[in-house]
């Protein structure tokens, strides 16, 4: 028998799915709820146990792991007589590894405290690859201990792992994270853009980059995106957009001015509103091309 901690895992998308199987092959026991019956059908086949409902999976659970969309799927699952808090343990650990917003993450380890259950806010990046691959940052947000006890646990899921301070400042710097990404990527497809148009070899141009002060993550991680306008969803536009809503609202909160972040934050919205929602927050280079009268090759 295994001394490591039960795991229970709810939500099993893009990202939920490779991480909960990542602890299964670190030798942890996982119990997983989704709402996909193919997901928990994957789960299965990895080694973890499928559960029937989010009182099944959290009842024996030491650690309950959630990654799921934003803030209201966040307090759906948590909260009401099906919810995890009314099932979970006393003594248990929350781990929300979800990018809600600051103040639900201190809401939600608010009510936990009263039924005995202990919180971290642990948002992550590195996408759907970083996902796969194990090497996630992890920002991480509640007590000291709480951080410590759940230390080896996100070693298995990442590379970069940091308490950020109490409980929201994991979401808090997750916003962070998820504006430079959105504006890194915003000028990386005008760049792409600029190049094409000018008869440049933009295979060549991008290694190039990735070389000097230009390169980044991002542009690694996107290069290929870019070079074969494969826009498969690794991150959704979707899901960005409500990043980018979470950090305008929490810099005005703050007093804080995002005079690029908020231009961004608009081209984000309006390629979500011309049906780009789906695809990867790569494809914001579908927004530079049609302002540019562009198209791959031309």
């Amino acid at each position: 028998m295994s001394n490591l901690p039960k795991i229970a895992w709810i939500g099993l998308g893009i990202m939920g799915s490779p991480m909960a199987e990542n602890l299964i092959k670190a030798g942890y026991a996982v119990t997983g709820y989704t709402l996909e019956a193919d997901k928990l059908d994957r789960l299965a086949a990895a080694g973890g146990t499928a559960a029937a409902s989010i009182a099944e999976a959290v009842r024996e659970a030491d650690v309950v792991i959630t990654m799921v969309p934003a803030s209201p799927q966040v307090e759906a699952i948590a909260y009401g007589p099906d919810g995890i808090l009314e099932n979970a343990r006393h003594g248990a650990l929350l781990i929300d590894m979800s990018s809600i917003t600051p103040q639900t993450s201190i809401d939600l380890a608010a009510k936990a405290a009263a039924k005995g259950i202990r919180v971290l806010d642990a948002p992550v990046s590195g996408g759907e690859a970083g996902a796969v691959e194990a090497v996630l940052s992890i920002m991480v947000g509640g007590e000291q201990a709480d951080f410590d006890a759940a230390k080896p646990l996100f070693e298995a899921l990442g590379k970069t792992i940091v308490r950020c301070g109490p409980h929201g400042s994991g979401q808090t710097v997750k916003a962070a994270n998820q504006l430079i990404v959105a504006v890194n990527i915003q000028a990386c497809a005008e760049a792409v853009v600029f190049l094409e148009k000018s008869g440049v070899d933009l295979g060549a141009a991008l290694d190039v980059l990735g070389g000097g002060l230009a390169g980044s993550t991002v542009l690694a991680r996107k290069k290929e995106n870019f070079l074969s306008r494969d826009f498969a969803p690794g991150f959704r536009i979707d899901l960005h957009h409500k990043d980018m809503g979470i950090v305008t609202d929490a810099a005005r909160n703050v007093g804080a001015a995002l005079p690029v972040g908020a231009v961004v934050a608009n081209l984000v919205a309006s390629l979500r509103a011309q049906g780009d929602g789906g695809l990867d927050h790569s494809a914001l280079l579908r927004g530079v091309e049609r302002l540019s009268g562009h198209s791959a090759g031309a």
